[in-house]
């Protein structure tokens, strides 16, 4: 080819193109050819297709919804949360005030209404500068074309898109133009304005003319006067050079340039005009919370962010999901409730306060039984970087998938499980076994059937003691590890982790729970979520649900979103659950958790990890069940809680009742503030065909005390007292002859006792035959007086 027939060669296809717009008006197509000639071969456009090709509606023309705000709401519908890709609101156009529509069309395009997707005298201004540059240096876009600029801008989702979309070359600028015809086709002008005020940004994050009017005015775009609207129409062009919160004197020129040009085209009153510009510009600055870490709730915030971009429900992929949450413009109606969020977090705070100088860590979740619904998840930090004090990006209350965590070894609350296993396979509360002080865990089989055990001893530390028999009762209440690894043992290993799983208890990672021997001691990693929703399946009589934080979501245009649905599953009968439940209902009365009682019937279990690196409590009621988790999240075996001293309060060491429990209690306390209180049921009859399981006492003797003496004496040593029927006795009338148990009997505690008080009658007995004035007399010299039957002692 000849030197410079490449060059004719392309200069022939550039004029063939624009031949091609011939359609559009024979000025605006030479405009553009003389625009885009310097540079015309980087198009790519042939003479004979040019025409098709600026005319056929482009492919990838994506006009869908534009990111908004979307919003996290409580189940009472009070906001947690807003969180955007984009702090944009929507408005249609007559949403906007008029003098406001009008700044904007006077400085960007006030012929917008008279021109199609080129403006001919725009395009003129910018030929001029072009040729003298021999680039395009200057585009004369009108509101179509900006509208397209931005919409490209929005929709690239990297920095090579980003700047292909911000390019001037001619390339760009007619396919900006290609896409400009196709809008015009396909629009009004009124929507096309109203799309370009929706997505044209106004600095500070505001996207959009009203979420511009709240961020700088705190008003919206409906009420805008004329030097707030010729203001914000300023800031378009350049949005950080016009930013009249950093830059208040270059906003302010630029607002004046507007309202000259506004009274130029006769579209305000110059005397109004005048006025304005008189005026400083007067900001309202509004924060608009972005965002999770800004929320009362941040860490339920973020696990329902994570749920979203986890969950299949909310899109195939990944990218779908985080699309579907970037776009915003949704209501995500959520589970929490706000009294019992306040009431956890004041709780976590108030006792592993957030920059606390032992530097541990505290959470805790509540969950609604029979719905699995989170009415609150609270971490005593703040969301926020790890590097600073009193912050974490790590949701220690979920699991790795929701939050991070790797999840903390469980300790003694596992023991719930076994409990459980046990009740469910029949065993009465009065099952005894005998608890060493030492226990070397063999014989022991996994699901596989393949034998896990160990030589090694385990003894009882932390919550409990052995060296003697217990019951199921005693055992639970006093938390006896070897008692437990002998019930493991009696029930199965396998039994006892399927109990757990039909719980929904998996490790935090996500993989299924390890079984070993030890299992019943917790030392797998859990999360409290997955242990909170283990305890409220025994508030529900044995009815698992899986935990929710999410009960809608509706997209801006009204659509309603699938959500996962709920699911719950009777996993245990409802004779066992009751029956867990009134065994651990023991734990807050005489157990390891003593005092802990909330006012209300209510059931829990400590727990207290090996060498103290980490403490829990679960609880519940049947109205709500939480579990607690108190450790150090550098590692709790490394910085084990002995001797504990935490911003000048000392502990000693921590168990499960010395600090998660008092979080638990206070937090149930506040939770349940206001609201009636039901109780569980009463367990089947045949787990008493032992008995109570409780340990025997000796039943005070109460005879020859005044009837009110007695019955006081005796519901202080913790039994029901009844009074029957009056008997003769020498005893003075009115106090007490006989008790039903005998005084001395060993029993169980909390048994009704009958009193019969004395007539003061003594009895009268009726002579024998060989009565005579002394009886004592008839009797053998070396034999004792005989012992009355309710003093003797009965077989062990």
């Amino acid at each position: 080819m000849p030197p410079g027939a490449t060059e004719r060669a392309r200069r022939r296809d550039a004029v063939g193109a624009l031949r091609g717009l011939a359609g559009m008006g024979s000025l605006a197509g030479v405009l553009v050819a003389l625009i885009v000639l310097p540079v015309a071969c980087t198009v790519g456009v042939g003479a004979r297709d040019g025409a098709n090709w600026l005319q056929e509606e482009p492919a990838d023309l994506d006009l869908g919804p534009l990111a908004q705000r979307s919003k996290i709401l409580a189940a009472d519908g009070s906001a947690i949360a807003t969180f955007y890709y984009q702090n944009r609101v929507e408005v249609k156009l007559d949403q906007v005030a008029p003098v406001a529509r009008q700044a904007v069309l006077a400085i960007e395009d006030s012929r917008f209404y008279q021109h199609g997707a080129l403006d001919a005298q725009g395009t003129l201004r910018a030929l001029l500068k072009n040729l003298n540059s021999g680039q395009v240096t200057q585009g004369g876009s009108g509101i179509t074309q900006q509208y397209v600029k931005n919409l490209l801008l929005y929709q690239a989702d990297s920095k090579e898109e980003q700047q292909r979309a911000l390019a001037l070359t001619p390339a760009r600028k007619l396919y900006e133009l290609k896409h400009a015809v196709a809008i015009e086709k396909r629009f009004s002008k009124d929507e096309i304005f109203q799309r370009y005020l929706n997505i044209a940004y106004f600095g500070d994050g505001a996207y959009g003319i009203e979420a511009a009017a709240r961020r700088y005015f705190s008003t919206s775009a409906a009420k805008l006067t004329l030097g707030q609207a010729a203001t914000l129409a300023g800031i378009i062009r350049n949005p950080q050079a016009y930013n009249p919160r950093l830059h208040p004197g270059a906003a302010r020129e630029r607002r004046d340039v507007v309202l000259n040009r506004m009274v130029e085209l006769g579209w305000a009153d110059p005397e109004q005009a005048r006025r304005a510009a008189a005026e400083p510009i007067k900001l309202k600055i509004t924060e608009t919370p972005n965002g999770c870490t800004v929320s009362k709730a941040p860490f339920f915030c973020d696990y329902v962010q994570r749920e979203i971009l986890t969950n299949p429900v909310f899109g195939k992929s990944a990218a779908e999901r985080e699309r579907l949450l970037k776009r915003g413009g949704l209501i995500i109606r959520t589970t929490l409730d706000p009294q019992t969020q306040q009431a956890a977090q004041r709780a976590v705070d108030r006792h592993v306060p957030p920059k606390n100088s032992a530097g541990k860590a505290a959470a805790e979740v509540l969950i609604e039984p029979g719905t699995g619904h989170i009415k609150g998840m609270a971490v005593d930090r703040e969301l926020g970087p790890d590097s600073e004090r009193g912050k974490t990006w790590i949701n220690f209350a979920a699991d790795a998938s929701h939050g991070s965590s790797i999840g903390m070894q469980a300790g003694s609350t596992f023991k719930a499980f076994t409990l459980a296993a046990a009740l469910e396979e029949g065993m009465p509360f009065g099952t005894r076994l005998m608890a060493p002080v030492r226990y070397v865990p063999t014989g022991y089989r996994n699901c596989k059937g393949q034998p896990v055990g160990d030589t090694k001893p385990l003894r009882n530390s932390a919550d409990g003691e052995g060296g003697r028999s217990f019951s199921l009762v005693t055992g639970t209440h006093h938390s006896v590890n070897t008692f437990f690894l002998a019930l493991q043992k009696k029930v199965g290993l396998c039994d006892t982790v399927k109990m757990a799983e039909k719980l929904g208890m998996r490790q935090a990672n996500g993989k299924p729970l390890e079984q070993f021997p030890s299992f019943t001691l917790g030392f797998n990693a859990v999360s409290p979520l997955r242990m909170a929703a283990a305890y409220a399946a025994f508030a529900a009589r044995g009815k698992y649900c899986k935990p929710i934080a999410i009960t809608s979501i509706t997209h801006t245009s009204g659509r309603k979103l699938k959500v996962p649905e709920p699911e719950c599953k009777q996993v245990m009968k409802k004779g066992t659950a009751d029956a867990v439940n009134h065994v651990l209902a023991g734990v807050l009365t005489k157990g390891t958790a003593r005092g802990m009682g909330i006012g209300r019937p209510a059931a829990g279990k400590t727990g207290t990890v090996d060498n103290y690196s980490a403490a829990w409590f679960a609880g519940y009621t049947p109205e709500l069940a939480a579990a607690v988790w108190v450790g150090d999240p550098r590692g709790g075996y490394k910085y084990p809680m002995t001797s504990l001293c935490m911003d000048g309060r000392c502990y000693g060491a921590v168990f499960g009742a010395t600090i998660p429990a008092p979080i638990w209690r206070d937090t149930m306390i506040g939770a349940l503030a206001g609201r009636p209180a039901s109780s569980f049921q009463r367990p089947p009859a045949h787990f008493f065909s032992r008995g109570s399981g409780e340990d025997l006492v000796e039943l005070p003797d109460v005879r020859g005390l005044k009837l009110p003496d007695a019955m006081e004496r005796l519901r202080r040593a913790g039994f029901r007292v009844v009074v029957g029927a009056a008997v003769d006795s020498e005893y003075p009338a009115g106090t007490v002859a006989e008790t039903s148990p005998g005084p001395g009997s060993r029993v169980e505690p909390g048994i009704t006792v009958t009193l019969h008080p004395s007539s003061g009658e003594p009895r009268e007995r009726e002579p024998r035959p060989d009565d005579d004035d002394d009886d004592e007399d008839d009797l053998p010299p070396d034999l004792p007086p005989p012992v009355p039957e309710h003093r003797r002692m009965p077989p062990d």
